[in-house]
């Protein structure tokens, strides 16, 4: 990886003293994390840790409506919670050490159904959704938390389409790299939702489906954890790290 370095004056006291700055000559892919409805940032930190040591820049956040905005829970709209992520989004690609032409999206759950979203809004290259949720367009201003459950229950059960969602047509102009990630014993995002959202990707350059035997939604266990952390690395060490040694060749992180 090229090294940048510049002479730089520090005035201390009325006088002048020299000093170099050292930087990066390339800057790093960002990954943005959404957490699912009713989580919160907590359950991606020990994640984005990880991954930021393999020399990328991660940021986890709050939707509204969850942690310190719990109050608003009863009140906040998908449209809100877009208008949270899209937020998200631009501040971690104006960050000085992000690439703004890399950036990866990591949602779960409703935090997955949003991501699709905000891809028909921000430029995105890796699009990773852990047991994505779909919802109908209707209703758009209507407070997440009152939307019908039982409706909702047999809409997933239904195999959709682009022309169904706004989430499934964003899907279908995707154009980057995929990673779904379903649990066998889901009792919240069936079966049939992840070959919807499967299906819908026609253009995206790649797209890997994986199956966590034996977990819930929830990935309540141990075992399911790890399962998905192992998933999730391995995708992330082919796709964005993988992508930074094509582009940059002589790039290695310094505990290599």
């Amino acid at each position: 990886m090229a090294i940048q370095s510049e002479q730089v004056e520090l005035q201390v006291e009325g006088e002048s003293i020299a000093g170099t700055l050292v930087s990066p000559g390339s800057k790093m892919p960002g990954i943005l994390f959404v957490h699912g409805w009713g989580g919160s940032q907590q359950r991606d930190l020990a994640r984005a840790r990880q991954i930021t040591g393999l020399g990328c820049v991660c940021m986890t956040f709050d939707l509204r409506g969850h942690e310190k905005t719990e109050s608003q829970r009863l009140t906040v709209t998908r449209e809100q919670n877009l208008t949270d992520l899209l937020a998200a989004y631009d501040r971690l690609a104006s960050h000085p050490a992000v690439d703004p032409g890399a950036i990866a999206l990591i949602g779960s759950s409703y935090g997955g159904y949003l991501a699709t979203l905000l891809t028909a809004h921000r430029p995105v290259k890796w699009l990773a959704m852990r047991v994505p949720a779909l919802y109908w367009d209707d209703e758009w201003d209507t407070p997440k938390q009152a939307l019908d459950r039982q409706r909702l229950n047999h809409y997933r059960q239904r195999i959709l389409g682009p022309a169904d969602t706004r989430a499934l047509a964003a899907c279908a102009e995707f154009a980057g790299d995929v990673l779904l990630v379903e649990s066998e014993h889901d009792d919240y995002v069936p079966h049939n939702t992840l070959m919807s959202y499967r299906s819908a990707f026609v253009g995206a350059h790649s797209l890997t489906h994986r199956i966590v035997d034996g977990a819930d939604h929830a990935l309540s266990s141990e075992e399911s954890q790890k399962a998905y952390s192992s998933i999730l690395g391995t995708w992330i060490g082919e796709m964005v790290i993988g992508a930074r040694l094509d582009r940059y060749p002589h790039y290695a992180p310094w505990y290599a």
